[in-house]
């Protein structure tokens, strides 16, 4: 990344679906609609120069508005928005975690990643070839959909569990991922680390499985084992041998705590890349979970300041040398890994900017469901479309928090209470002082949101609703798409493919692949 050495983090305030239409390569999508959701963590220190980006339509002025009245004092706003950026003959990218997924078309071409097609694949599998597939992505999106006989190793994860796995040099090991990213990262983290056995990408993931016509399983729970004492000596070793060959650089807990003492003045990361169940066990107090994988993948997701300091946390040491490489790579000049992973348990409640409680507009699920049954409250829900369409209170009408204005004309009121609603009620709550700028009617907010609504033994709706707003709020990927799967993932694939480019037009990254140190 070239910059002017200052941090800086750049924010897109428009809804995520409208971001993945055309933003700024560095820029990170954090919708006016949940800004005091996501602000705090992404970008901590309150000091950091912002740049703030709209379609010249507003968003930016009143987020900017926002962030003021929360102690942000260097928010500017990028003139003319992201059309007046292309108008004067800059890039802009489609798609959402750019920078990640380019990062991987070119670790691909310069680190000459070997890969494998799903037939070819699909042929090993069916002559039973001593082979092992290995999917690193998170269990969840592993547990929806995955290759025939693979075991879930999230990507972070591999060079520390993979011995156990592939206990014979002779066994080809497999990554895969849903697309390209992280099946690329991951099998050049298994041959950076030295790995004896033949290692190859599953070309497009799952995607290029099912565009072949291949059928994937889900419902799977086949997850790799905590590794042995003898798979964990080989991972230590094996990082070793990256930390020196990319120049990762270890941190002691002294240097950390005169960082942490620095923060009002350098940005700084505390990210625990371990396995999130490892994490909520026990983690150092100021840490956010981010496990490697993922955080090599969606950076833009964990990270907001450029040229911020970050510390990766992991008490094995192998999975923040494996990240931290990574990153180096991708152009982050101070990256540090520490072996600790202390004592405070569970996961901490994100931080948050603003009120949301407000004891004399709070309903109960019960009292609510009393007014429905009067036809006395109109509930409109918040949450993210995604969401909504999974659950959502009967009757209950879909509407983005930062388009209430153009939303509730679309509903039919009928002079009941407004009632808000959101997944936990937390957004719902921040929504009340401006759902009671736009009408004269009580505005009150369900507590506990759909959560409590559903605890409470109320049903949650799953369909398509009353949408009072069109679902620009969520980026969709090829298989969440309710038309057209198979063209989607085409398309998206040849996005990843495309990426490089593009990249290189921008100019702005500044990617490397060090030479194997002979």
């Amino acid at each position: 990344m070239h910059f002017d050495g200052e941090e800086l983090a750049l924010l897109d305030v428009r809804e995520e679906a409208i971001f993945s239409q055309g933003h700024l390569l560095h820029a990170r999508s954090v919708p006016l609609s949940r800004i005091e959701l996501r602000i705090a963590a992404l970008v901590p220190r309150r000091s950091t120069r912002l740049v703030l980006c709209d379609a010249n339509d507003g968003l930016a002025e009143r987020a900017a508005d926002i962030l003021a009245g929360h102690g942000y004092t260097r928010p500017f706003i990028l003139k003319n928005g992201v059309q007046g950026w292309a108008e004067a003959g800059f890039e802009l990218f489609s798609g959402v975690n750019v920078p990640s997924k380019a990062f991987g078309e070119f670790i691909e071409r310069h680190g000459a990643t070997p890969s494998i097609d799903a037939a070819e694949l699909n042929r090993l599998l069916r002559e039973k070839a001593d082979i092992v597939v290995l999917d690193s992505r998170p269990y969840d999106e592993y547990a929806r959909v995955s290759i025939p006989t693979a075991i879930n190793v999230p990507g972070a994860e591999l060079v520390l569990r993979v011995r156990d796995l592939a206990p014979s040099p002779r066994t080809l090991v497999v990554v895969n991922c849903a697309g390209r990213t992280r099946s690329i990262i991951g099998a050049q983290s298994l041959i950076n680390s030295g790995l004896p056995n033949p290692v190859v990408a599953l070309r497009n993931g799952t995607m290029g499985w099912s565009l072949a016509g291949l059928a994937c399983e889900s419902g799977k729970n086949q997850r790799a084992p905590s590794p042995s004492s003898a798979s964990l000596k080989w991972a230590k070793a094996a990082a070793a041998r990256v930390a020196q060959r990319f120049g990762v650089k270890p941190v002691d807990v002294r240097t950390l705590k005169r960082w942490q003492a620095e923060a009002g003045e350098r940005t700084l990361y505390l990210l625990d890349v371990r396995d999130p169940a490892e994490y909520e066990r026990g983690h150092l107090p100021g840490a956010l979970s981010a496990p490697g994988g993922q955080l090599v993948q969606a950076t833009d997701q964990y990270v907001g300041t450029l040229g911020a300091r970050l510390v990766l946390l992991d008490d094995a040491g192998v999975r923040a040398v494996i990240t931290a490489s990574w990153l180096m790579q991708m152009g982050w000049r101070e990256v540090f890994v520490l072996a600790e992973k202390g004592v405070e348990t569970g996961r901490p409640a994100a931080p948050l900017l603003g009120q949301w409680q407000w004891p004399q507009a709070r309903i109960e699920p019960a009292a609510l469901r009393k007014l429905l049954d009067k036809g006395a409250a109109t509930v409109v829900d918040v949450s993210l479309s995604r969401a909504y369409r999974a659950g959502h209170i009967p009757g209950a009408w879909y509407a983005i928090r930062a388009r209430l204005a153009r939303a509730l004309p679309r509903m039919a009121l009928n002079g009941a209470t407004l009632v808000l609603t959101s997944e936990d009620g937390i957004l719902a709550g921040l929504a009340i002082p401006e759902a009671r700028s736009l009408t004269d009617l009580p505005v009150a907010c369900l507590a506990g949101g759909n959560a409590a609504w559903a605890a409470a033994g109320y049903k949650l709706e799953a369909s398509d609703g009353n949408f009072a707003d069109e679902p620009v709020d969520v980026w969709l990927k090829p298989y969440e798409r309710r038309t057209g799967v198979t063209s989607a993932m085409a398309e998206y694939l040849a996005w990843e493919t495309d990426l490089l480019e593009r990249i290189d037009r921008d100019g702005t990254c500044n990617f490397n692949f060090p030479a194997a140190k002979t």
